[in-house]
């Protein structure tokens, strides 16, 4: 990326003009306390440009085409060309906040189209225009529905067991501090869902239920169920959804009778690249009566003194730059550059498109699973419908077979073996619409190599007496 580098003198004119003498000093208020012996510690030498360039050109290279059959969270979808050429142009490539109404008209109305969107493919009433990633968009939601929830007294909120694994872990991590428990409600082992019969008939007073559609091993909740249990109860409700899922499920909004409170999630797959784990963006939606506890901003459309249409920032009091220690959360920015990709995904790929989408995904995955059945020692765990992806049981040891795939250019999957112990040797599967049908039988011809080689390894043939 281009860059103007400062001289000293540059920097000693500039320390001039606001009348200190050096950048110690400029720093001075910092208590000593709370400075590092040490400087940057560990951090290495600057490189120049040429080896810098050879540096990134070898991490790229790194990462090698490869067949990626693993999900969890993060797809492999097919991005329209269009999409990131029009995304990188300067007009939005170079925009950030947009503070200056009158400067950024462009970027305001992107983000209004974007919030447009998003409220109808939740049938929520309202969407911020965005947050940091998944997982902190679900911390954000925890911390909204313990605000909002005015029937409830409780800090207690009840996290299933199929959430996402580094969703819990990131909630956790922003709310314990607050005297906020997230309380963990286990799985059915033959369904992979949680059974609304098997909760409790007197749970106590909760803030919010948290429900996850499709859960992360991609089996479909009773949201239904579910979300008229928690309001019978007086919890809100809080929607973990996946995007690309809602053009052909039921959306948050119509769950139960009263449908969820807040929707949250990952825009990943709405035209973001997996590129090697990110930069990701979060989204969150919810009912006009919770807007004014919502998160980030909102943008609105209005009119001027002459009747021209335009658009600004609304709601801004929330922020920690409006107000500090008193805002409502301490995201005051967004993921602007990935919301707008999204915006543009969304608006030529259009509702018939993404329905085409998912239920290309649907249909791969369930071809993968059929092809599965064939392979020696794997079979399809939980009996439950799923959507994008399912756990697949192996009788040989997974990280083996992972790395044995590994080494023919072909991710296998998510090994469950750290965050669900008790599934034994058990793989996370997914297909999205770009995986064709001689890419599943690749995989499958793969995998049978491997688990007929790992077998005979392990069980070596005994030579007969003499």
């Amino acid at each position: 990326m281009p860059f103007i580098p400062h001289t000293d003198e540059d920097i000693q004119k500039m320390l001039g003009a606001i009348g200190v003498n050096s950048i110690d000093e400029l720093f001075a208020e910092i208590p000593n306390e709370l400075r590092s012996d040490d400087g940057l510690g560990n951090v290495a030498e600057g490189m120049s440009e040429m080896e810098v360039s050879r540096l990134m050109k070898e991490r790229a290279e790194a990462d090698a085409r490869t067949l990626c059959f693993a999900g969890a969270g993060a797809y492999e979808h097919h991005i329209p060309a269009a999409v990131w050429e029009l995304t990188t142009r300067g007009e939005f490539y170079s925009a950030y906040t947009p503070y200056q109404a009158e400067a950024s008209q462009g970027t305001l109305q992107l983000l209004y189209e974007y919030q447009t969107m998003m409220s109808s493919l939740t049938g929520m009433d309202v969407s911020n225009a965005s947050l940091y990633d998944g997982g902190s968009a679900l911390a954000e939601a925890v911390l909204m529905a313990v605000r909002a929830n005015r029937k409830s007294k409780s800090r207690r909120v009840l996290m299933p067991r199929t959430v996402h694994p580094n969703y819990r872990r990131v909630a956790n991590n922003i709310v314990k501090n607050q005297g906020i428990v997230l309380e963990e409600l286990d799985y059915d082992r033959e369904g992979g869902f949680i059974d609304p019969d098997n909760l409790p008939k007197d749970p106590g007073d909760f803030a919010a239920l948290i429900i996850p559609q499709p859960n992360f091993f991609g089996v479909l909740e009773e949201v239904d169920a579910l979300t008229n249990w928690a309001h019978e109860h007086k919890a809100l409700v809080i929607a973990v959804v996946n995007p690309t899922s809602l053009a052909i499920l039921t959306p948050p909004g119509e769950w139960g009778e009263t449908g969820a409170d807040i929707a949250c999630g990952d825009g990943q797959p709405l035209g973001a690249p997996l590129s090697s784990g990110g930069p990701y963006f979060g989204f969150m939606c919810c009912r006009d009566s919770f807007v004014r506890q919502m998160p980030g901003r909102i943008i609105g459309r209005t009119t001027d003194l002459d009747g021209k249409e335009g658009f600004a920032l609304t709601l801004q009091a929330r922020e920690q730059h409006i107000r500090r220690s008193k805002a409502t959360s301490n995201i005051c920015t967004n993921q602007g550059l990935l919301v707008t990709a999204a915006t543009i995904y969304m608006s030529l790929v259009g509702a018939q498109g993404l329905e085409r989408v998912a239920s290309a995904c649907h249909e791969n995955t369930l071809n993968l699973l059929d092809a599965l059945a064939d392979v020696s020692g794997s079979n399809k765990l939980f009996n439950r419908p799923l959507f994008h992806e399912a756990v697949i049981q192996l009788e040989l040891p997974v990280e083996d077979v992972m790395r044995a795939l590994s080494v023919q250019g072909i991710i296998g999957g998510v090994s469950l073996a750290d965050d669900y112990p008790e599934l034994g040797n058990a793989i996370l599967v997914c297909a999205t619409e770009t995986k064709t049908a001689a890419d599943i039988e690749t995989f499958i011809a793969a995998l049978q190599r491997i688990a007929k080689r790992l077998t005979a390894n392990a069980c070596p043939v005994q030579p007969k007496m003499a």
